[in-house]
């Protein structure tokens, strides 16, 4: 699972946080150099929550294993299964160890090494979720837990790109950020509980260094931007699910805790069919 909005760990001093226009090649360019600079820090201090072959949704903790959003845990061996924003293959490998294929994709070769250091036999691909360098029909599903989606200039080129690959009747779930979030300050306190900013301000995030570089972007899309890039990608939208949070949960990530998560959603993962 990848990163939030605002999100600054192990990010340039200098960096500079503002709201500007950033197009695909720039978003892309940044979001690869920011997981491989900040990759350690980020499985150093998650990797715990995330586990080495767990597979959750979000902050929230939502487990696959319970949820079962991709289909019946019991089905899901000998299907083909790609995972998009794979960061370290935590996902992948829970996916391996109830028979699946897994493909572990992630734009971020550090990202990547780290799924090499944990280990296991998970087939890992370093590309652009834009450009996904498969054969049409390759997989029977496909997901994301936060990779890529939030980062990308052009989310519907990303969804056509998965329907190109999912053969008929495949399922494409991913997870983001959820939308109203944007209109709250990134804050786990009682601070990030008052609305700052406009809803339907599409303005990306962009954090850039002193040359005006961005080494950080991330895009904001509304609930119903959502919608539209899925079905404009061929999609049908089957669920989609808010997770609660959980009495056990007491942790703390970035703008998600307890006393936010019981007010407001704090993620949003959408279940798609491709028919």
């Amino acid at each position: 699972m990848n990163q939030e909005v605002g999100a600054t760990e192990g990010a340039y001093d200098e960096a500079e946080a503002t709201r500007r226009s950033a197009g695909e090649a720039e978003s892309s360019r940044a979001s690869r150099s920011w997981w491989d600079r900040n990759a350690d820090e980020y499985q150093s201090e998650h990797g715990a929550f995330l586990g080495d072959d767990r597979f959750v949704w979000g902050p929230e903790g939502l487990d696959e294993a319970e949820a079962e959003l991709l289909g019946p845990t019991a089905l899901l061996k000998g299907l083909d299964v790609l995972e998009i924003g794979a960061g370290a293959a935590q996902c992948s490998r829970w996916l391996a160890a109830q028979g699946a294929r897994p493909v572990a994709l992630d734009l971020s070769h550090r990202q990547l090494q780290h799924a090499l250091r944990i280990g296991g036999r998970v087939p890992l691909v370093e590309a652009d979720a834009g450009a996904l360098p498969f054969a049409s029909a390759s997989f029977d599903l496909a997901c994301s837990a936060y990779g890529a989606v939030p980062f990308v200039a052009d989310p519907v080129n990303v969804m056509r790109e998965v329907h190109r690959v999912l053969r008929p009747g495949g399922r494409w779930v991913f997870s983001v950020t959820h939308p109203i979030r944007w209109a709250f300050p990134d804050e786990p306190g009682p601070q990030g509980l008052s609305v700052a900013a406009s809803y339907f301000d599409r303005t990306p995030y962009v954090e850039q260094d002193e040359q005006g570089r961005a080494v950080y972007v991330e895009h904001h899309r509304t609930l119903g931007d959502r919608v539209r890039d899925v079905v404009a990608g061929g999609f049908r939208l089957e669920d989609l699910v808010e997770p609660e949070w959980p009495e056990w949960n007491s942790q703390e990530w970035g703008g998600w805790s307890p006393l936010r998560g019981n007010l407001i959603p704090g993620t949003a993962v959408f279940v798609c069919v491709r028919d």
